[in-house]
């Protein structure tokens, strides 16, 4: 029962992923100077590079990546920090066992710049957002989010450091419930089977 981790550059989210204990049968990038290469592999981890410039398409690309990512036989597949848009075909090869986090509260500030965003709009709560991936880019059924209070005087770069600092605890947590055969989509929404306490914090109110 593992997974495989994709990534583009450092991964922190890939890092926090591994030190909480998550099993990682391996890491791939689209990218050979990634420097999550070097994390992971000092963790005992398999390491692998699918390099997108090597491709002429997405589809040859997301081809060869799913050829790489089988070789693993994973249960999930995590994004963290890919900075690749993947395609349709791709999405549906690894459904329901395809997931990303996002840093923001989803449906808000899909895309890019969120934290500059959320500041510009004013909210008073902004925070980071783990999601079951769907061939529409940031949205899919909702696992985990991750609230924080924006502060007086918060720029983008103190509100993103303290949205990560939550995405490290999250995350690792999403994808044990994942492994763990803990997560249903009903009707489009995620249920966590047997959510109690610290877990039921990370849900909606109605998925105690």
């Amino acid at each position: 029962m593992s997974l495989v981790i994709l990534i583009s550059g450092r991964g922190s989210n890939m890092q926090a992923i591994l030190e909480a204990g998550v099993p990682v049968s391996a890491v791939i990038s689209n990218r050979p100077d990634a420097a999550g290469l070097e994390i992971a592999a000092r963790h005992g981890v398999k390491t692998a590079v699918v390099e997108h410039r090597s491709f002429a398409d997405r589809e040859s690309f997301d081809a060869a990546l799913a050829r790489q990512i089988d070789l693993h036989a994973p249960v999930a597949v995590a994004l963290a920090g890919f900075m690749r848009i993947l395609t349709p075909g791709f999405v549906a090869r690894y459904a329901g066992r395809l997931v990303n986090i996002h840093p923001s509260l989803l449906p808000a500030y899909t895309g890019l710049d969120t934290h500059g965003r959320a500041l510009a709009a004013g909210v008073k709560l902004h925070g980071c957002t783990v999601h079951f991936v769907t061939a529409e880019l940031d949205h899919g059924p909702i696992i985990a989010q991750a609230a924080v209070p924006v502060l007086q005087g918060d720029t983008p770069d103190s509100l993103a450091a303290r949205v990560l600092a939550q995405e490290h605890v999250v995350y690792p947590r999403a994808l044990r419930w994942l492994l763990a055969g803990r997560l249903r989509i009903v009707d489009g929404r995620v249920r966590l089977d047997g959510a109690t306490g610290a877990d039921a914090a990370l849900v909606s109110p109605d998925d105690d």
